[in-house]
């Protein structure tokens, strides 16, 4: 996510292009050898060479098509070889600014003089362009403060400045503060509706805010103002991916691939999207071509360690994940990574290591996400149990669906949702639709009523025809089609009034193994009470109180209790008794659930490739010393 940050090309061309600069000087100045390259400008024999560097500018940069912050980097590495190679730093400030002009969308080709920005007067015009330049070089140089600074100022001249607010969104962007930097992409963008980066931009904040579908839209918008615009493609992919369209993502990437072969990126996706469909060798090699691309793909490393479980033998691994963490990653790479190296250790036993990097990437994503209220989930609760009575869903019957189609796979998030809805999807009359997001989004859009009330017939009414349509482009001939999100544990009673018919299999685990396993897993920032083991203990008990009340208000024989321990140690037994509450014939099928091929879009991609094993029951007593704040959960 937020690629634009990754900008070594842009560096490289940056350096070069002060070298044939300063060498174009030096040949030309009589009294001075080549090889020292250390050119005596004068401000009246700059417009000598400035036409050439122009020309050059335009040869090996601008078909680059850099984005804002690339372009800074570039803009950044030209400067300082610059200073580096002894020229006058007033002279390489205004040659910097002449790049950076020549550099900016739409730009054309304007005479030499004005592109340099030499004309002795000063103006308000004159000082934006002059800030603006400055505030690029100060992204390129990760002085985010500095650059809002910068593009602040520019804004008091031109509030409506499109450059200064997408630019200051980068900078908050580059500081975690992800609202502010949504708001000034937004005003960019209403700045100047064409701006093709802004909307990439945006889409960027949307996707580190874990607001996947919403990010879909800026970028379709970014892709039509820019046909060519590779990391859009690359990033709409990402997105894709994230939202279980697994064919949709791989002609995004394959698209990218052909106008930019070596795009790493593409490569980490196209290994992802191998890795959601068990294809665990292809995934390897697409990884492995990315990191030739691009040694240091830090995703692309962090990404091996989720293919199989790690040994010993792999201890070159940690070695270089070690040295990527310490080279100044971005947060949102740092965590990916510390996650992986978590994994890497507690794999082979290492568990304070591994407990050391978890808790470090948790403090990376904290910075990512929204504070979690405890007060406002414990006021959902509440609403939820008033709202939804055992007398009032009784009275929902009469005018709700009969459909007994779907089947919804709840519990907290890691308590084997993955593991009964795979067992379940091997079925042939079954279809696993993943984690859908449906009634989230119901509970988002019409949350000032859900809460207060029960929804009128004619919502209900709606909403299961909606949710009917998203099986049946899901499959049209599936007999159940498995919901498996396990947030729709927070709405049975909304789901209840819809189709009453429906049936819910709530997966019970061990509370601690549960929390300890949601620690270690890069959820979205929307999932923040996962960041901190205090917030992990509240919500659990939240979930359980709301739990104990679905018990109570809904039919008897609406919900299902299946316990992981049990599942994992008798599986058939525990198999036949879920297809016959869901209403299917026995499938031997459904007892080989990890030969069965489809994608798995959730965290447990690996483990529900695997035979049922035991080894992560009391996984808990490996960190007992690490997680007091869940002890007091053993009595739960």
């Amino acid at each position: 996510m937020l690629k634009w940050f990754v900008a070594s090309e842009a560096s490289n061309v940056g350096t070069a292009l002060a070298d044939d600069f300063v060498l174009q000087a030096a040949s030309a100045s009589p009294g001075e050898r080549r090889r020292e390259a250390r050119p005596e400008l004068k401000r009246q024999n700059l417009q000598r060479f400035l036409q050439r560097f122009l020309q050059r500018v335009d040869r090996d940069a601008r078909p680059l098509k850099l984005n804002v912050f690339k372009r800074a980097k570039l803009a950044n590495s030209f400067k300082w070889r610059l200073l580096e190679k002894g020229v006058d730093r007033e002279i390489v400030d205004e040659l910097t600014q002449a790049l950076v002009l020549r550099l900016s969308p739409g730009a054309g080709s304007p005479a030499p003089a004005q592109s340099a920005g030499f004309s002795r007067g000063r103006s308000s015009k004159r000082d934006a362009v002059a800030l603006l330049t400055r505030g690029a070089e100060q992204l390129g140089g990760g002085n985010y403060e500095e650059a809002i600074e910068s593009y602040e100022e520019v804004l008091n001249f031109d509030p409506r400045s499109a450059p200064a607010r997408n630019g200051l969104g980068i900078a908050f962007a580059g500081l975690g503060r992800y609202a502010d930097a949504e708001s000034q992409f937004r005003s960019a963008i209403g700045s100047r509706a064409g701006f093709a980066e802004a909307h990439f931009n945006l889409a960027g904040v949307l996707q580190a805010t874990g607001r996947f579908a919403e990010s879909e839209m800026p970028l379709r918008r970014a892709l039509k103002l820019k046909p060519a615009y590779t990391d859009a493609q690359v990033s709409l992919g990402m997105s894709l991916v994230l939202l279980g369209r697994l064919a949709e993502a791989k002609a995004c990437y394959e698209k990218a691939l052909r106008s930019a072969p070596r795009n790493a990126q593409a490569l980490v996706g196209m290994g992802q999207i191998d890795s959601l469909q068990g294809h665990f060798d292809a995934a390897e090699s697409a990884y492995r071509r990315a990191l030739e691309v691009n040694p240091g793909s830090s995703y692309a490393w962090a990404a091996l360690v989720w293919l199989r479980k790690m040994t010993p033998g792999d201890a070159a691994w940690l070695k270089r994940a070690e040295a990527m963490a310490a080279s100044g990653l971005t947060l949102i790479d740092e965590s990916a990574l510390r996650f992986a190296m978590g994994k890497f250790c507690d794999d082979t036993g290492d568990f304070t290591h591994a407990f050391r990097n978890y808790q470090r990437a948790n403090e990376l994503q904290r910075q990512r996400a929204a504070a979690y209220d405890k007060a406002e989930r414990s006021q959902f609760v509440d609403d939820c149990m008033h709202v939804y009575t055992s007398e009032a869903l009784s009275h929902s019957r009469t005018d709700a669906s009969e459909s007994a189609r779907p089947i919804f796979v709840v519990g907290m998030p890691r308590s084997g949702t993955s593991l009964v809805e795979q067992i379940l999807a091997s079925h042939p009359a079954a279809h696993g639709a993943g984690e859908l997001e449906f009634w989230t989004d119901v509970v988002r859009k019409h949350e000032a009523v859900v809460r207060k009330e029960m929804p009128a017939e004619s919502l209900r009414r709606k909403l299961a025809a909606d949710y009917l349509r998203v099986l049946d482009r899901h499959s049209k001939h599936a007999t159940r089609v498995i919901d498996k999100a396990p947030v729709n544990s927070d709405y049975l009673g909304l789901i209840h009034c819809v189709f009453p018919n429906a049936r819910v299999l709530y997966l019970q685990r061990d509370p601690i193994d549960i929390c300890l396993s949601c620690y270690f897993q890069q959820f979205s920032p929307r999932m923040n009470f996962a960041t901190d083991l205090s917030n992990l203990a509240h919500y659990y008990r939240e979930h359980q109180r709301l739990m104990a009340h679905w018990r109570r208000a809904l039919p008897p024989g609406s919900i299902l209790d299946v316990p992981y321990a049990e599942l994992v140690a008798d599986q058939e037994t525990w198999t036949r008794k879920i297809l016959n509450f869901v209403g299917l014939p026995w499938d031997e099928r459904c007892l080989n659930f990890h030969k069965t091929e489809r994608a798995v879009t959730t965290a447990s991609v690996w483990q529900v490739r695997q035979k049922v094993y035991t080894t992560s029951v009391a996984r808990w007593r490996n960190y007992e010393k690490f997680i007091g704040p869940l002890l007091s959960l053993r009595d739960t």
